[in-house]
């Protein structure tokens, strides 16, 4: 899912991942980026959120950012994102298509995307992931965020998770793979509490 740190292109293992302590820092650098985002976008994407660990009070994380832009039409914005962010520091990556749950039936092309990522800037790394706005991905990032921001409790054991798989990990993509399958039972356990507070993305 990616849903933060460092996205693997196909066929790359990527660095070793470094999940650190949460840093307060995260939640204004991410607002600043965002401001700044809005402004330059506002004609091509419908919102623009913080997403990832780094979004989540008290959670461990890799410092690197995600935010998530929302557009109704994900190819024709795209074509116009990437001049603008490029004038930022954003390449495009070639990485299109979020993690499927296990268990989903969906058509996996519900699941596509596009990604940016920004690279030593002073403001730290960041990955900007443009979602289809009401696409099961777009939303699942959002309930994982808002779920353990209303389950405060559940966080030490995830942030322990990550750090002990890190130190295992020899790279991100190994990493990633792993960790999907904890981020799915997350979803699932995160499912009937939407119900139960009326919860929408």
């Amino acid at each position: 899912m990616e849903l933060g740190g460092e996205a693997p292109m196909p066929g790359a293992m990527g660095p070793r991942p470094h999940v650190v302590p949460y840093r307060s820092d995260w939640p204004a650098r991410a607002g600043a980026l965002i401001e700044q985002l809005r402004a330059l976008l506002a004609a091509q994407v419908e919102r623009i959120e913080h997403i990832g660990s780094t979004s989540i009070p008290g959670m461990a994380a890799k410092d690197l950012l995600d935010l998530q832009a929302s557009a109704a039409d994900l190819e024709d914005a795209a074509l116009h994102l990437d001049a603008p962010l490029a004038r930022l520091g954003f390449v495009r990556e070639p990485y299109e298509h979020d993690h499927v749950p296990a268990g989903q039936t969906e058509d996996p092309q519900n699941w596509t995307k596009r990604l940016w990522t920004r690279r030593g800037q002073p403001d730290g790394d960041v990955n900007l992931h443009l979602r289809r706005s009401g696409s099961p991905n777009e939303r699942l990032a959002l309930l994982f965020r808002d779920w353990f921001r209303a389950h405060p409790e559940a966080i030490a054991a995830y942030s322990a998770f990550k750090q002990a798989l890190a130190a295992l990990s020899p790279d991100t993509c190994t990493y990633s793979d792993v960790k999907d399958p904890v981020v799915d039972l997350v979803i699932a356990l995160a499912e009937p509490w939407t119900e139960s507070v009326h919860w929408q993305p």
